[in-house]
């Protein structure tokens, strides 16, 4: 079984950019499976996408999904294709290092399984944590990392660790053989070849929300309008 669940996207030559966007789809698909819709047009579903439908249909085109001129497209095959090319119709087990606030709210979600992935093993360095069973599963120690990851055979490593601790656990995790890590910590992690690595930092995503509403009030210009208008008036 491979481990990277884009490889046969890449080999067809599908860009990254329509890879980067068909789990946006699946989750639009999955929204309106569950209202029992079966066609959808592609306006439509680009609608619930947030993109538009020009790229939206040639998006799909590099799956080979046309729709049907009038119908549109059929939800549920839909939903097929797009898990199948991005490897959801696999069984990916999962280890999650670092079982702070973050990773236990992420060990506990219970969306990864409908979605093609398995909870396998939850490690962590403290020993207070470690022994803990949470949705199901024993804290291991970080010292078993190594061996965990050959006995559940993982493919993807969540690293919710400190900035300090992430490039020697993601090292260790490489050396393993696990070739997809996502990373929650915020460092750039260095890795070789053929690693993947998904890294989600959410005080960035918080700046950027903070930029926008700065747009909102004026940038900063206007911002330090507000501010001086709110000196004079006390």
């Amino acid at each position: 079984m491979t481990r990277r669940s884009t490889l046969g996207a890449r080999n067809r030559g599908i860009p990254e950019a329509t890879v980067a966007r068909l789990p946006v789809y699946l989750r639009a698909l999955h929204t309106l499976a569950e209202r029992d819709i079966v066609t959808v047009s592609s306006e439509e579903l680009a609608a619930a996408a947030g993109v538009n439908s020009a790229k939206l249909r040639k998006d799909l085109s590099h799956l080979g999904s046309y729709g049907t001129r009038g119908v549109g497209y059929e939800v549920q095959y839909l939903v097929y294709q797009i898990s199948r090319e991005l490897g959801l119709t696999q069984d990916w087990s999962v280890a999650i290092v670092g079982l702070g606030n973050l990773g236990r709210a992420l060990a506990g979600y219970g969306g990864f399984a409908s979605r093609g992935f398995r909870m396998a093993a939850l490690l962590d360095a403290d020993p207070v944590i470690v022994g803990e069973r949470i949705n199901g599963l024993t804290v291991e120690h970080i010292d078993k990392l190594e061996q965990i990851i050959a006995d559940c055979a993982i493919s993807i490593a969540v690293l919710a660790v400190p900035a300090s601790a992430a490039q020697p656990v993601c090292d260790r995790v490489v050396s393993s053989g696990v070739t997809s890590i996502l990373n929650f910590a915020p460092v750039v992690l260095a890795v070789p070849e053929g690693v993947d690595v998904r890294k989600v930092d959410l005080s960035i995503e918080l700046q950027i929300l903070a930029f926008h509403e700065q747009r909102k009030a004026g940038g900063p210009a206007g911002m330090e309008q507000e501010y001086l208008e709110a000196v004079d008036g006390s």
